[in-house]
């Protein structure tokens, strides 16, 4: 894949809870939604997808002692995303936003673009990229051509964390066509091994496949999840992560979940509830670790799912919105464009 960019001059924002000389990535615990937040050994720091909440993300950015950002990037324009990113921007003033181009309609969105605008973030395009996080290679996978503009999951912006032979993947909401696609048009190791991969669409029937995840062969996954009534993570997607033999992480279940890596690329996974969980390899100076944590148990799906919202209110008060044809509370009746997307 051919470089075309390489960002320099990036601001040197020192976060003050991050370990100098080490690559530190943080699955943030933002409920139902995705945040992931990067920073490189030398205190350069990314923001990929803010959650659905302003205030649960910015709380966030506070405990972990986040001083300035240098890109934010939102993998696609949903609210589960994105909404995050408002406070992230305003706050911190990042030089970038990385995203995939296409507009949303939501009011979010136009929030999140005021923003940027007012904060003088300046936009960036996915394409075919490499940008130089300090010592850390972030590699953009950008939509691939002839997917639909009018679908947001098919159009999810991924990164591909790079730290001497250490390799993190993240592809946002994508849906089997983009990964396909993908396949095609990346060589084999590009993609896989991955030390840690973040579950697509939070582990959603349509987002990992078992021809994707041969290809990534991912050795820990990490599901940002939260109370739902969409299902997730499904027992479909759960049982291929099982079948690749990776070990499984989720937010809703052990909050916030860090990855530090060392130089040379070894690296621990430790969470935020129930004491620290081993990597596949013990960090620089552990003792021998303890028996690798998976999840015993699959949440209970919420009561009432099935039965229609009754507004759109109600379904953004449930955190819901917006509503896709065949998810559980859709409705005709709150679609009004009928375009299969209700409440937008």
């Amino acid at each position: 894949m051919r470089q075309l960019l390489t960002l320099v001059g990036l601001s040197l924002g020192l976060a003050s809870a991050q370990n100098p000389g080490v690559l530190t990535i943080r699955f943030l615990d933002v409920g139902q939604g995705d945040a992931i937040l990067i920073t490189s050994p030398e205190g350069k720091s990314v923001l990929y997808d803010g959650g659905r909440s302003e205030p649960r993300l910015q709380a966030l950015l506070r405990q972990y002692g986040v001083q300035s950002l240098d890109l934010v990037a939102a993998s696609h324009a949903d609210a589960d995303h994105i909404t995050g990113l408002v406070p992230a921007v305003t706050l911190y003033r990042p030089k970038f936003f990385l995203n995939n181009g296409l507009a949303a309609t939501t009011q979010v969105w136009s929030k999140l673009v005021a923003a940027a605008q007012k904060a003088g973030t300046q936009g960036l395009l996915a394409k075919d990229q490499t940008i130089n996080l300090g010592s850390v290679k972030l590699t953009v996978l950008a939509p691939p051509p002839g997917m639909p503009r009018n679908e947001q999951n098919l159009n999810s912006v991924g990164l591909l964390v790079q730290y001497g032979p250490f390799r993190a993947l993240m592809t946002g909401d994508s849906e089997i066509p983009e990964t396909r696609a993908w396949l095609k048009k990346y060589p084999a190791n590009l993609l896989g091994p991955i030390d840690v991969y973040k579950s697509i669409h939070h582990g959603a029937k349509n987002g990992d496949h078992s021809a994707w995840l041969a290809a990534v062969r991912p050795k820990n996954v990490v599901i940002g999840v939260g109370p739902n009534n969409y299902g997730h993570p499904t027992s479909e997607a759960l049982s291929l992560y099982r079948k690749v033999g990776a070990t499984v992480y989720r937010t809703d279940q052990q909050g916030t979940v860090t990855v530090v890596v060392q130089p040379g690329g070894r690296f621990a996974i430790t969470t935020e509830k129930g004491g620290p969980i081993p990597a596949n390899r013990p960090a620089v100076g552990t003792a021998t670790p303890p028996a690798p944590v998976r999840p015993a148990t699959i949440p209970a799906t919420p009561a009432g799912v099935g039965t229609p919202y009754r507004s759109c209110a109600e379904a953004r008060a449930a955190g819901a919105a917006p509503l896709r044809r065949g998810q559980p509370g859709y409705s005709p009746a709150l679609d009004r464009d009928d375009d299969g997307v209700a409440c937008e």
